[in-house]
């Protein structure tokens, strides 16, 4: 959400940053916006207004009984019934105005940075910086389900018949790697100098609304029947949701978090599910890093956060590159944001490992997330940070295929061997 000042002071600067995201129908919503506004503190300064005038009549009815002037002061009580009468209707009036106004503001997409690639969607994404060599294997690769099937480690027969297309069993040295790696994350960020976490899993409505648009909650997330709470589908939700309300001290900046949580999506209106494999899926788990700062400092933390997964992924040597995402394609939220993209020698493409995104302040004006200014004395917004530390399904299929060898075992590199009781190498059941 961004700030209704901005509207009020550059109308275009909204409108055109609009027209970059190519969301053309939501045009109306500034002008809409700025009525809104409108009505809303004109109707603040009639019921202040009626407010002072009740107060003061309910003075001058007491003087003129006092007086034993009874004619004037139901007269008096009469435009003091009126007062009250329109002061009902203000507050009702100002109750509409108010809430379609939050609604209006939540759909105004968050104003993008300069260096965002103007494109209309992820097809006119940019490529950025590129790490470790993408090489092509002297053999052929077999599709990742193959592997892991070769290697004794996935039963999806079973997973259909428990919960349907969507989900897995992953087995013995391959549920053991999946584990080490999100082990691995896990230290790997401690040793960054990040908190580590672990959130609730579900979440309230409220929260909700503030860690996403109605458009993302639609597509995304899980309702529990009956309740009003939703399954997460990141830690992030949970993990920002935990300051929603809160006035945090300027010395406590920047909160540098990393969590870990199973994570559940809809994946609506997805194509893949009922492919053979594990890249597009119902339930996985992640490993996750979470910072709020200063907004002076955000542009410092983005950097460094995409950075770190690329770092990890190289020190398990899996070539990675980052992707900037075009305004096209950042969610209404974002500032802006990258994704980092491991190769695949398969396919000899890239595919997205993990995202990193800049939100500014527009998730903690929704969730209320201050901190006090120790120079000015005012509380001001924060701006929040989220990026994908791993995701270990996307990321085991990066794994295998990079990692595989002619003879159908699979390579594990040094930085994991302490968390696979020293194993150098996964080999094919016979």
């Amino acid at each position: 959400m961004i700030d209704i000042n901005l509207i009020r002071e550059d109308p275009e600067r909204v409108r055109e940053n609009i027209r970059k995201k190519f969301q053309h129908h939501k045009l109306p919503l500034v002008d809409e916006a700025l009525e809104l506004d409108a009505r809303r503190r004109a109707l603040q300064q009639e019921g202040d207004a009626r407010r002072a005038d009740r107060n003061r009549l309910a003075k001058e009815i007491g003087s003129l009984m006092k007086a034993g002037k009874r004619e004037e002061a139901e007269e008096a009580k009469v435009r003091s019934k009126e007062n009250n009468d329109r002061i009902a209707e203000i507050e009702r009036e100002s109750g509409e105005a108010e809430a379609r106004l939050k609604t209006v503001m939540a759909s105004i997409p968050n104003i993008i940075a300069d260096d965002v690639p103007i494109g209309k969607d992820d097809s006119q994404n940019v490529q950025g910086e590129v790490f470790l060599e993408a090489a092509k294997k002297p053999f052929e690769v077999p599709y990742h389900l193959d592997i892991l099937e070769s290697l004794g480690g996935i039963d999806l027969d079973s997973a259909r018949r428990t919960s349907g297309n969507g989900f897995y069993y992953l087995t013995g040295d391959i549920a053991r790697l999946h584990s080490a790696v999100l082990t691995y994350a896990r230290d790997f960020m401690i040793d960054k100098g990040f908190t580590y976490c672990i959130p609730p899993f579900m979440i309230r409505s409220d929260v909700v609304s503030g860690v996403m648009s109605f458009e993302e909650m639609e597509g995304m997330m899980y309702k529990i029947e009956g309740e009003d709470l939703y399954l997460i589908g990141t830690s992030e939700h949970s993990m920002i949701g935990r300051f929603m309300g809160q006035t945090l001290r300027e010395g406590e900046l920047p909160l540098t978090l990393t969590s870990y949580s199973p994570c559940f999506r809809k994946e609506k209106g997805s194509h893949g599910l009922e492919e053979r494999g594990i890249y597009r899926i119902h339930q996985f788990e992640k490993q996750e890093m979470i910072v709020i700062c200063k907004p002076e400092e955000s542009d410092y933390w983005y950097e460094k956060m995409w950075r770190y997964t690329v770092e990890l992924f190289v020190s398990m040597e899996i070539p990675v590159r980052q992707l900037i995402c075009c305004s096209g394609d950042l969610a209404d939220l974002k500032y802006k944001s990258c994704d980092v993209e491991a190769w695949s020698p398969r396919q000899q493409k890239y595919f997205e490992v993990g995202s990193c995104s800049n939100l500014t302040d527009a998730q903690a004006r929704r969730l209320g997330i201050r901190y006090k200014n120790e120079k000015t004395g005012k509380n001001e917004f924060a701006h929040t940070l989220n990026n994908t530390v791993v995701a270990p399904p996307r990321m085991l299929i990066a794994f295998l295929e990079n990692h595989l060898r002619e003879d159908g075992s699979v390579y594990i590199p040094p930085v994991l061997r302490k968390y696979m009781g020293g194993k150098e190498k996964i080999e094919p059941k016979k």
